[in-house]
């Protein structure tokens, strides 16, 4: 059903205000949302604010027909959040983990949480109208199944599905996670944009498309694997068997290597002092001395965001997005990086390509990914069910 779609992607609205935007008459909205009422699919949830007449009542997908269950995989990380159909998280929970040790090990991680979830809602898995799960490689989308993924090759070809298909009889949805933050942001965005994308740099670096207001996953499944773009001929060699990489250069890894080499080099005392400290550096230990005025850590947080825009420049020149969203972990980092992927891109993207282009963090954070999750799943499920187009 249309009207149910758009109430979803408009969080909610009037009657009237649904009929404006679905261009039907007064009385053909009424009859169509008293149905879906009657059916326990639409829910009354209160009045908008007076704009002067009688208050309108605000309509939303109804809580009866139970959750949804949002997962994000990422290389070193776990999410999992309990979300009602107005995707406001019920419960939530995050964890490191290890994609590495394959999916056998993290999916039964995964079934433990979710079912500790659903208790904290006194809820059980009868109760799960659809679930959406992001991971951080290549995804066949009708079958919900990993493509030769670099950072996990033990899922290449891994049924995820069949996995959770044991224990709920709830739909199951697998996207790669940058699309899920995609998704997410398309959400809140209520699709007022059309044409934007969103990367994710972390322990790898990927890239969600939105193209005339869908997520757009190519051929294959594999659009947007922008981590793999040569930034340097001369660079080191990738997982993925090619040179210069810009994931190989300017990732989560690439940032502690560097800060590793800085200390080591007598190039920062503080980093050294964190390196003697810890063992180990990683990309927020460089946030840190970086904010703390730290010279090297500064350079190394420069030369990550210009590969990173030299990168995204070739992109925007041959896509023209309104907005880039960057996300991921290396969002803490802060400023300094924001402004060396801005004045990269800029300086190497044609005039008109980047006229009107902002380049900003995810305004969802964290949190994209799992919304995202919650947004495929629900969409997905409406249209299994029938009830959506």
């Amino acid at each position: 059903m249309q009207l149910l779609e758009t109430t979803f992607w408009s969080a909610g609205g009037s009657r009237h205000g649904m009929a404006e935007r679905l261009g039907f008459s007064r009385s053909k909205a009424n009859a169509l949302i008293a149905g879906l009422v009657d059916q326990g699919l639409l829910a009354e949830a209160g009045l908008q604010r007076s704009s002067g007449g009688r208050r309108a009542e605000n309509l939303q997908i109804s809580g009866s027909l139970g959750v949804l269950v949002g997962v994000d995989i990422g290389a070193t990380s776990l999410d999992l959040a309990v979300l009602g159909p107005d995707l406001q998280p019920l419960a939530q929970h995050a964890e490191p983990a290890d994609v590495g040790h394959g999916p056998g090990v993290v999916l039964a991680r995964v079934r433990v949480l979710m079912r500790e979830l659903l208790a904290q809602c006194g809820l059980d898995a009868s109760k799960v109208m659809g679930i959406g799960m992001g991971v951080p490689g290549p995804v066949n989308f009708q079958i919900g199944q990993l493509v030769n993924p670099p950072l996990m090759p033990a899922w290449d070809g891994f049924s995820i599905r069949e996995a959770l298909r044991e224990d709920y009889a709830a739909p199951v949805f697998v996207d790669n996670d940058v699309n899920l933050m995609a998704l997410g942001e398309l959400w809140r965005l209520k699709r007022t944009l059309s044409n934007f994308l969103v990367i994710k740099v972390g322990t790898g670096i990927g890239c969600g498309i939105v193209c005339h207001g869908e997520v757009y996953r190519g051929a294959a499944g594999s659009a947007g694997d922008v981590g793999h773009i040569c930034v340097d001929q001369e660079g080191p060699r990738c997982h993925c068997g090619n040179v210069g990489c810009v994931e190989m250069m300017a990732a989560g890894p690439a940032i502690a290597r560097m800060a590793v080499h800085a200390a080591e080099a007598g190039e920062s005392a503080m980093l050294a002092e964190r390196l003697r400290a810890q063992g180990r550096l990683d990309a927020l230990d460089v946030a840190h001395a970086g904010r703390a005025g730290d010279a090297a850590a500064n350079a190394i947080i420069q030369r990550a965001g210009s590969l990173l825009g030299q990168m995204l420049a070739s992109v925007v020149n041959f896509f023209n997005p309104s907005h880039v969203f960057i996300g991921g972990g290396i969002t803490h980092i802060g400023p300094l990086f924001l402004a060396a992927v801005r004045q990269s891109v800029y300086q190497r993207s044609l005039a008109l390509s980047t006229r009107h282009l902002e380049i900003q963090y995810t305004p969802l954070g964290a949190q994209a990914g799992l919304i995202g999750a919650g947004v495929l799943a629900m969409q997905e499920t409406l249209k299994v069910k029938g009830v959506a187009p």
